[in-house]
């Protein structure tokens, strides 16, 4: 099997209106000769960020989407450092600096709105054209996650980020996992400054354009940036900026990286908007996660190793379900957050009925053959799993904005950056890479046992009893046992290493199902298909 058989066509994008592929001959929906670093956790990735914002110069170019921003969050931890400062700095310094912001809902229902709005009234006010985008379903969200910069004498040195990482509070954290000190209220069980797991792909070579041209989608849509009279009329009181400018003419894609062998694919979800009358560019809507995760599920032999916020519903149930039962030695791992984001009834019941859902399933197919953790740090408080993250098999990985539930693929919208890369014969280098990296962390074989996980030989010499699927599997379920003995013994005796706690299906009374299920499928999990799509049940079918 080649490895770009892994990947969607653009046919099997299903999105006939978009240009994203236009760059790409025939049938051909991927950019090659790119090299992708993973950014683990948001300290790393916010340097990274600033340090590559700070060189920007006059007539380069900042692109940025986000879900939630908060202006004064430090990238550094450093006063200076704010998102707001750093590319209110770019921007006066004449780049060309400009942004997608999601307006959100109300802070009453645990959203950003106010903290929204501000980052944007402050970027307008200091020049840069910053942007209250409301372009979505009623209950829905713009939850893509990209910065793009363009250097325009250096195009060996575009890079474009995409991820799960948001520039705001909670996000600034290590593998230490003591949070972020400007942090969000989470629910108690996360304490004060809750420790936060997040991941973020550093994508540089011909991509860049790609992701570029996400941007330029959403940003060149006539459609305008609200509908509601009372979001009109407060933009007007408020003289925002309500009109996007045309942006400068795009370039060429950035040259090939030297020794780049990876193949990038962008997947995306925009919902059925207005029954197919908004976004020209998705007309219908894209569900191209959908159908990637898919595809790439039916391909997969060996091992699916998932790092995920929600891992939701019966649907996404489904196609694992049919995965494990078509290969007998597929094993599944997935590690997600071991409590809900908020303690409230309507937040935490709902989800705990689709997580229920889903994993119930997931593990009836195959007993001895998936597992799903949480993690914890060392003091033995939970970690909030936020980041998007699947690798199947060692070819596909994919870093993203999009969960494993039917509102990421059908109803935000979405992003996600896939990497194969063909320059092995069994596996990609990075994808191997990626999940050992990972499972290093959560086995506590990097910070405390002294290894540099960016040194790909000493990375595999210390994962080698991970590298076989069973191994793999093996070493997670021991961990876990192990932490949760020591924990159900009354915590006597040096802690054993790892940070795994082992999940089982929530266990939900009657009156609860029956109080949490239209909160679960209208707010928590609904669905942006058009109608004939929905009456034919599956998400990802093509």
């Amino acid at each position: 099997m080649h490895h770009t058989d892994w990947l969607l066509t653009q046919a099997e994008r299903g999105n006939p209106q978009t240009r994203l592929d236009d760059v790409h001959p025939g049938q051909v929906a991927w950019s090659e000769g790119n090299l992708v670093r993973p950014l683990v956790h948001g300290a790393t990735y916010f340097a990274e960020l600033h340090e590559r914002l700070e060189e920007t110069r006059r007539g380069d170019l900042v692109l940025f989407t986000d879900w939630q921003g908060d202006a004064d969050e430090r990238l550094t931890g450093e006063p200076g450092s704010e998102v707001v400062e750093v590319l209110a700095r770019a921007d006066e310094r004449g780049v060309d600096v400009r942004g997608l912001i999601w307006r959100s809902h109300m802070e009453k229902m645990n959203f950003n709105a106010e903290e929204n709005r501000l980052l944007g009234r402050q970027l307008q006010a200091r020049g840069a054209e910053a942007l209250l985008d409301m372009r979505v379903r009623s209950g829905g969200s713009h939850h893509q996650k990209l910065v793009v910069i363009r250097y325009r004498d250096r195009p060996e040195r575009d890079v474009a980020y995409v991820g799960g990482i948001d520039l705001c509070h909670s996000r600034r954290d290590d593998g230490h996992h003591q949070g972020d000190p400007q942090a969000l209220d989470l629910a108690p069980e996360y304490g004060p400054t809750p420790a936060w797991h997040d991941v973020q792909a550093a994508i540089s070579g011909p991509a860049v354009h790609d992701v570029e041209t996400v941007f330029r989608e959403r940003w060149e849509d006539p459609t305008p940036l609200t509908r509601h009279p009372f979001y009109w009329a407060q933009d007007k009181l408020l003289r925002l900026d309500m009109t996007p400018d045309a942006l400068p003419e795009q370039t060429p894609p950035p040259p090939p990286v030297e020794g780049g062998t990876q193949h990038v694919q962008l997947l995306r979800t925009y919902p059925n908007l207005r029954h197919g009358r908004d976004y020209p560019f998705a007309q219908g809507g894209e569900r191209s996660v959908a159908r990637g995760y898919s595809k790439a599920l039916s391909r997969a032999r060996r091992v699916v190793y998932i790092e995920d916020q929600y891992l939701w519903g019966n649907q996404v149930g489904e196609v694992f379900v049919e995965a494990l039962h078509r290969n007998k030695d597929l094993h599944v791992v997935a590690v997600v957050p071991i409590h809900t984001d908020q303690a409230a009834f309507l937040n935490r019941v709902p989800q705990m009925l689709g997580r229920a859902r889903a994993m119930r399933e997931i593990t009836e197919a195959a007993p001895g053959r998936v597992a799903i953790f949480g993690i914890e740090n060392h003091q033995g408080t939970p970690v909030y799993v936020h980041a998007k993250v699947c690798v199947m098999d060692d070819v596909w990985a994919t870093v993203g904005s999009d969960n494993f539930n039917r509102r990421s693929w059908t109803h935000d919208s979405e992003l996600s950056a896939v990497v194969v890369d063909p320059s092995a014969a069994d596996h990609s280098p990075y994808a191997r890479r990626l999940r050992l990296r990972l499972a290093a962390e959560h086995l506590d074989r990097t910070v405390e046992g002294g290894l540099d996980p960016a040194d790909p030989d000493a990375l595999l010499e210390a994962m080698a009893d991970c590298v076989d699927p069973a191994g793999f599997f093996a070493a997670y379920v021991g961990a876990a046992e192990r932490l949760d003995a020591w924990h159900a013994g009354g915590r006597v005796g040096p802690r054993p290493p790892g940070r795994l706690r082992r999940l089982r299906a929530p266990e939900l009374n009657r009156l609860e199902k029956l109080a949490s299920t239209l909160p679960y499928l209208t707010v928590h999990d609904p669905d942006g298909r058009p109608r004939p799509l929905k009456k034919l049940g599956r998400l990802g079918g093509f």
